[in-house]
């Protein structure tokens, strides 16, 4: 057994369900199969290789209900996001009780294995306003899940293929393996990033503030499923290599992705980004301005006020920063907290606005992006 370096993982234990064997794969060929989308495949690899420690499965109707109603799993550790795998009606009635399922894909290849112990129809509703904080259709993690089945499929999984993470493969690493990477880097001190954005000098600037207290940085970027008018995970992936190339110190910033779809459910996803990258091996992670957000759905530091409620269960440490800017008068990157002067001497531009003039070919300001990075989102977003 792998010797497990660094931080308690998030639960006591960090979960393994890989079987990759021949033999696995034979026994999985005999079994009903249940054909799972992408999200799901995500899930099912963040399961099995320990970033959703100490997860073992997909939710049952307690730790599900648990988690929906009180933020906790029903052995009392948080957890804020429901892991489910939903199936329509039909086929729920298929399965058996404590029937054994094999997972594929819509191409019928098989990826895992599941026991299905329980079977449970969610109030998708109250589900919505607390995991969301919203009914409303508009919100696309809301949507996505009323657009899945009805009944939620729960039980432990085995993992029997691993996904292909096609040009990222180099930026792979489970978790197992980072720790190991952090150890042998002699960091013993980690700040995670999480981000489905390119990194703009807002980011760069407390990512940096946060470098100057521990020992290093592991930029963890989404790669999983995001929405369409996101700025795609291949064109984001070259932008932080050239940001990384030429403005971050080499020996303490590592680029890993982060193999998960994006729920947008703000506060609730904060916490989970926390717990996943815990079980990475950080010691400590960023939350920043409207983390996981999407519109106005969240309020500004929403998500840095519900992780603080839980902080004192997650053993590990939190830095919340407000939003930042450039301020011409003091010449530098600053925040309210460091800049006296007036926001007409800042100068910030929203995600939205930046996006939109990269799809016009506009380079923003140096002072919100930096060339490197904007031209190679310019070329990016050209091909798209």
């Amino acid at each position: 057994m792998e010797k497990i370096y660094g931080i308690t993982p998030h639960g006591g234990k960090l979960i393994n369900l890989k079987d990759l064997s021949s033999e696995a794969k034979t026994e999985a060929e005999k079994l009903p199969k249940l054909t799972i989308n992408n999200w799901n495949i995500s899930d099912l690899e963040l399961l099995a290789i320990g970033g959703f420690s100490p997860l073992d499965g997909f939710m049952s109707k307690a730790d599900y209900d648990a988690v929906v109603n009180t933020m906790h799993l029903t052995s009392g550790v948080v957890w804020s996001i429901p892991i489910t795998l939903p199936v329509s009606e039909e086929i729920a009635a298929k399965i058996e009780p404590d029937e054994k399922i094999a997972l594929v894909d819509a191409a019928g290849s098989i990826y895992g294995t599941m026991v299905v112990t329980d079977k449970f129809r969610p109030d998708k509703k109250v589900e919505a306003q607390k995991v969301y904080g919203t009914t409303e259709e508009a919100h696309p993690g809301v949507k996505k899940m009323y657009d899945t089945g009805d009944v939620y499929l729960g039980g432990p999984v085995k993992l029997l293929k691993m996904p292909s993470h096609g040009n990222f493969t180099d930026f792979y690493m489970e978790p197992i393996e980072t720790r190991k990477m952090f150890h042998d880097l002699g960091w013993k001190t980690i700040v995670g990033f999480q981000t489905r954005n390119p990194i703009h000098r807002a980011h760069e600037y407390i990512q940096k503030t946060a470098l100057e207290s521990v020992d290093g940085l592991l930029l963890n970027p989404l790669v999983g499923e995001t929405k369409a008018d996101d700025i795609p995970a291949d064109v984001r992936m070259k932008s932080y290599q050239e940001i990384l190339r030429y403005y971050y110190p080499k020996d303490r910033v590592r680029l890993v992705i982060y193999p998960a779809a994006m729920r947008y459910a703000g506060p609730r996803e904060a916490i989970l980004h926390a717990i996943v990258r815990k079980n990475y091996g950080c010691t400590h992670f960023i939350v920043g301005r409207d983390h996981a957000g999407v519109g106005d759905d969240y309020g500004t530091y929403e998500a840095q006020d519900l992780i603080t409620s839980v902080e004192d269960e997650m053993g590990m440490s939190f830095f919340k920063f407000e939003n930042a800017f450039y301020c011409k008068k003091c010449g530098s990157m600053a925040t309210d907290k460091t800049c006296p002067h007036s926001a007409e001497d800042h100068i910030s531009l929203s995600g939205t606005k930046v996006r939109g003039m990269l799809k016009d070919g506009i380079v923003p300001p140096k002072e919100v992006s930096r060339p490197e990075v904007a031209k190679v989102l310019i070329e990016g977003m050209k091909r798209k």
